[in-house]
């Protein structure tokens, strides 16, 4: 869909996600950029870069609540359109992604698939490379571990 103001997009899920509180977290005004800062660290670097799209944003979100009472400064990145972030000008992308900071965890359920690019050499993404579960949803995403206690974790491991 397009109006005068620019493409429109009309977003739905299967699922029950709750709702982003706009209070305690970005706006999405910079959605249309591919990806942007959804929680910034309280410190002047992460600790590591939480990334997600679509459903498993909250769930990366809840997880940066956990790691900071456990002293993990963790910046949770909306990541909603890789192919629109990659036009981005370097400053911007580097804003959300500093180089600096490697440790780096993609949050996905489905394959990882074309994270690698954005995790780096020294990040890690929590998915789910193979096809045929089936059950309640919560169900199965706590069996291939996509639960904010895991992605909490893997996140611990990423940042020591």
């Amino acid at each position: 869909m397009q109006n005068n103001d620019g493409p429109t997009a009309v977003v739905c899920s299967r699922q029950d996600l709750p709702v982003l509180d706009r209070d305690m977290y970005a706006s999405a005004e910079n959605l249309a950029q591919g990806a942007y800062i959804l929680a910034e660290e309280s410190g002047q670097q992460p600790d590591v870069i939480l990334m997600a799209s679509g459903s498993e944003v909250w769930k990366i979100a809840t997880a940066r609540k956990k790691l900071g009472n456990d002293g993990i400064d963790a910046r949770v990145v909306s990541f909603p359109s890789w192919e629109l972030f990659e036009k981005q000008p370097p400053e911007y992308r580097e804003k959300v992604l500093p180089p600096e900071v490697t440790a780096r965890l993609a949050v996905e359920a489905g394959v990882s698939q074309g994270w690698d690019r954005w995790v780096g050499t020294e990040g890690d993404v929590l998915c789910v490379n193979r096809f045929g579960a089936s059950a309640p949803g919560e169900e199965v995403m706590k069996n291939y571990g996509l639960t904010p206690d895991n992605i909490v974790t893997r996140a611990k491991k990423l940042s020591s």
